[in-house]
C-alpha cells in the first residue's frame, strides 16, 4: 500500500512539473504566433516595416512591466494564483489578436502578451524549482529555458502551418492557441502549490529595485552584453526573417517562415540540453564567439538571395542563442552577492528584452533608409562588435 502511495506521489509530482512546464512553453508560443502572420497583417491593414517592427517590440513593454512590477507576486501570492493569472492575461491577449481590426488592437495584444509571459515564466521557473526534488536545481533551469525555446518554435511552426494551408489566418491561429491556453489552465489549477504560507496581492509591493553592485559592475558587462546579443538573435528571426524571406529570398510560403524559427528554436532547446555540463563561462564565451560567424552566415544569405544558407545560418544563430542566454544567466547568478541576486538578475533580464527588441527597431528604421541587405549588416556589425567587446571582459575576469 504504501508503495502505492509513493507511485501515486511520485506521478503526481511528476505531472505537476510537465503542467508548469507546459505551461512555460505555452505562454512563450503566443509570443511568436504573430511571426508567419505579419506580413499578413501589414497587408490586411496598409502599414510599413517599421511599424510592424514597432508592434514587435512593444511585447517588451509588458516585459518589463511583469519584471519590474510584479516580479516578486508568485513569492507573496503563492506560484500557482500567479500562474493563474498569467494565463488569464494570455487568454486576454489572445481575444484581442482573435478580434484584431485595426493596429491599437495588435499593441494592445502584445503588450499584454508580455505582461503575462512576464509573469508566468518568473512563477513557473520558481515552481519549478521547488517541484524538483533534491539539492541540484540546475535541472529547472535547464528545463525552464529549454521549454521556453520550444514554445517560441511551436508557436510560430502552427501559426505558418494554419495561415499557408488552413481558412481564415488571422483567427484561426488564436482561436486553437485558446483552446490549447485552456488545456493548460486545467493543469496548472491541478498542481500542488509549493509556498507554504501565501499571503494577498495587497502584501505585493510595487515599488521597483534594480541596480548591480559596485565590486561586480565590470564582471557584469559580459553576461549583460551576451544576453543583450543572444535575445538580438532571436529578435531578429521573430520579427524580421519573415519579410527577409519574401523580399530577398523570394519565399512567400507562410509554413516556411514559421519553419525557420522553428529551427532556429528546436536548435537553441537541443543545445541547451546536450551542453548542460559545459561551465557557465565557457559557455557564454563560446556563445559570443558563434555570435560572429551567425551574422556574417545571415548577411551572406540576403546578398546571395540562397535558401541554403539561411538555414544554415539559422541553426548557427539558435547555437549562439542558446548559449549565450543559458551562459549569461549563470555566470551572473554566480557572480551577484546572495542578498541581492533577484535584484541582479532581473537587471540581466532587463538588458536580454532590450537586446529582443531595440536592434529590431533599428534594423526596421534602416530598412526604410536604405535596404534590408544595409540594415542587417549593420545589424551585424552590432553584432561583432559587442561580442568582441564582451570577450574581452569575460577573458579579463575569467577568474
Amino acid at each position: 500500500m504504501t508503495s502505492y502511495a509513493q507511485t501515486m506521489a511520485r506521478d503526481y509530482e511528476l505531472g505537476g512539473k510537465a503542467a508548469v512546464a507546459a505551461m512555460i512553453a505555452a505562454l512563450f508560443a503566443g509570443s511568436t504566433a504573430l511571426t508567419p502572420l505579419y506580413i499578413i497583417y501589414k497587408q490586411a491593414f496598409g502599414f510599413s516595416q517599421v511599424t510592424l517592427t514597432l508592434v514587435y517590440a512593444v511585447y517588451v513593454v509588458g516585459n518589463l512591466g511583469a519584471l519590474l512590477f510584479f516580479g516578486r507576486v508568485s513569492d507573496v501570492i503563492g506560484r500557482r494564483p500567479a500562474a493563474l493569472a498569467a494565463m488569464g492575461v494570455a487568454v486576454v491577449s489572445a481575444v484581442f489578436f482573435l478580434f484584431a481590426e485595426n493596429l491599437a488592437w495588435l499593441d494592445i495584444a502584445r503588450i499584454l502578451s508580455g505582461l503575462g509571459i512576464g509573469v508566468g515564466a518568473g512563477a513557473g521557473t520558481a515552481w519549478l524549482a521547488e517541484l524538483i526534488e533534491g539539492k541540484d536545481k540546475s535541472r529547472a533551469a535547464i528545463i525552464t529555458t529549454s521549454t521556453n525555446f520550444i514554445g517560441l518554435g511551436v508557436g510560430a511552426l502552427m501559426a505558418g502551418l494554419l495561415a499557408q494551408y488552413a481558412p481564415w489566418p488571422l483567427r484561426l491561429t488564436f482561436a486553437v492557441y485558446l483552446v490549447l491556453l485552456a488545456l493548460v489552465t486545467v493543469l496548472i489549477w491541478r498542481t500542488r502549490e509549493t509556498v507554504s504560507s501565501p499571503g494577498r496581492l495587497s502584501d505585493v509591493s510595487l515599488r521597483p529595485r534594480l541596480s548591480v553592485p559596485d565590486n561586480v559592475r565590470a564582471q557584469f558587462v559580459a553576461p549583460a552584453v551576451t544576453g543583450f546579443g543572444a535575445m538580438a538573435l532571436v529578435g531578429f528571426y521573430a520579427a524580421l526573417a519573415p519579410s527577409i524571406l519574401a523580399q530577398q529570398l523570394h519565399v512567400t510560403n507562410h509554413a516556411e517562415a514559421g519553419g525557420l524559427l522553428f529551427e532556429l528554436s528546436i536548435v537553441a532547446a537541443i543545445t541547451i540540453v546536450a551542453t548542460a555540463r559545459l561551465a557557465s563561462r565557457l559557455t557564454m564565451l563560446a556563445a559570443l564567439v558563434l555570435m560572429i560567424p551567425a551574422v556574417a552566415l545571415v548577411v551572406a544569405a540576403q546578398i546571395y538571395a540562397s535558401m541554403a544558407l539561411m538555414i544554415a545560418a539559422t541553426a548557427v544563430c539558435g547555437a549562439a542563442a542558446a548559449l549565450g542566454y543559458r551562459g549569461g544567466l549563470q555566470v551572473v547568478n554566480q557572480i551577484a552577492p546572495a542578498d541581492r541576486r533577484a535584484e541582479v538578475v532581473s537587471v540581466f533580464f532587463i538588458c536580454c528584452f532590450c537586446g529582443n527588441a531595440l536592434p529590431v527597431i533599428g534594423i526596421g528604421v534602416l530598412s526604410g533608409l536604405a535596404s534590408a541587405t544595409m540594415a542587417s549588416l549593420a545589424f551585424a556589425g552590432m553584432i561583432i562588435v559587442f561580442s568582441m567587446v564582451a570577450l574581452g571582459f569575460g577573458a579579463k575576469y575569467a577568474r
